[in-house]
């Protein structure tokens, strides 16, 4: 009998670290506390406020929306 012995050598891949910064991020949190306040502000009942909430979460896709629907595109 003959014992094999497989050793195997694995080498592990280097991870690749990618650096980048959001610019966009502190325009996108001061819009959404704006309008965050601009919805709860004339909301009439708590549900109306939880509806305004998430309104504030999306109001970018809102504004592209419109503005492309204004220029007939």
């Amino acid at each position: 009998m003959t014992a094999e012995t497989g050793t195997t050598s694995y080498v592990k891949p280097e991870r690749k670290v990618v650096h980048s910064t959001a610019a966009s991020a502190p325009v996108y949190g001061l819009g959404f506390i704006g309008a965050l306040v601009y919805y709860i502000q004339f909301a009439d009942s708590f549900w109306i406020g939880v509806l305004g909430f998430l309104k504030a979460i999306v109001w970018p896709a809102m504004l592209v929306y419109e503005t492309l629907k204004y220029l007939n595109m």
